[in-house]
């Protein structure tokens, strides 16, 4: 069956039953391939009502033109996968672009972008059982500690009972942890080499394994302080991507001196690549794609 993006409303009204059926026959991969690193696109952040790429507020909020965008992103030579809510994975299912490709479900979303409980970050995206039903291959979740803000204990607690479920099923769960705190209301990620080095540890700790644990990390706010940073764990690592503003080319410098650390395994990138400032997504994504 063949499926475009204006098919997809119509098919998920009269057959809803093809998403399971298209999961079902998707070609799976190992995790790494020959290359044995990683690049990821990301597409996870509107499920969270974050929305905004730069001073585009509502960027992400076209689907068919989000839908497109990752499209181009997957069919480019060197991108493992995506990383997405289930709501994008099941659309990109009914487009049959996931074959071969590493498929990532997002697991908390439930700290919506400037609410007051952003940090009490519920798991209501993808559940362990979920992407096991779904044959895809690893989750991910958000982990960010205010320790003014009690929220944050129960997205910790929440994060290792996720993480016990995803090992039962020896299902890799990239764990993304952050020290955060609110400055004038908005919540801020603290991007030192001491927070990022406190976020490692704390999370590393997590669960009552950490046999399928992976890290999702910032590059600290001073490049040079990786190294150090990234001896805090012996957990596989990839780089996160997060905004990089106008600065394409400095943020690439940041990830090419940190994909040089032996814990660091590759790139989870979303909207820099998916919405550059200059240039297309094609560009954009060979140009991430070539760092590793």
């Amino acid at each position: 069956m063949s499926i475009t993006i204006p098919d997809l409303v119509t098919v998920r009204a009269r057959h809803p039953e093809a998403i399971a059926e298209a999961a079902a026959r998707r070609v799976r991969r190992p995790l790494l391939g020959d290359s044995g690193r990683l690049m990821i696109v990301a597409a996870d952040h509107p499920a969270r009502g974050a929305l905004g790429v730069g001073d585009r507020r509502t960027a992400m909020a076209n689907r068919a033109d989000l839908l497109e965008r990752l499209c181009v992103a997957l069919s480019r030579p060197g991108v493992d996968g995506v990383l997405a809510t289930a709501d994008i994975l099941e659309d990109l299912l009914l487009l049959g672009v996931l074959d071969g490709k590493v498929v990532m479900g997002s697991m908390n979303r439930g700290g919506l972008s400037g609410a007051a409980f952003e940090m009490d970050d519920r798991f209501t995206g993808h559940r362990a059982e979920d992407i096991e039903r779904l044959r895809f291959d690893a989750g991910k979740l958000l982990l960010r500690i205010d320790y003014d803000d009690p929220g944050s204990l129960t997205t910790l607690e929440s994060t290792a009972r996720a993480i016990d479920d995803m090992a039962a099923r020896r299902l890799p769960l990239f764990v993304e942890p952050f020290i955060s705190r609110r400055i004038d209301g908005k919540v801020r990620n603290d991007l030192s080499a001491e927070a990022v080095t406190r976020s490692i540890a704390i999370s590393s700790g997590l669960g009552g394994t950490s046999a399928y644990t992976w890290l999702k990390l910032p590059v600290t706010a001073d490049p040079d302080d990786m190294a150090e940073v990234m001896e805090t764990s012996t957990l596989p690592a990839v780089l996160l991507g997060g905004e990089v503003g106008d600065d394409q080319e400095g943020a690439y410098e940041k990830w090419r001196k940190a994909l040089r650390l032996p814990t660091v395994q590759g790139l989870v990138v979303g909207r820099s690549l998916l919405y550059p400032a200059d240039g297309g997504v094609e560009a954009a994504v060979d140009t991430a794609v070539g760092l590793l």
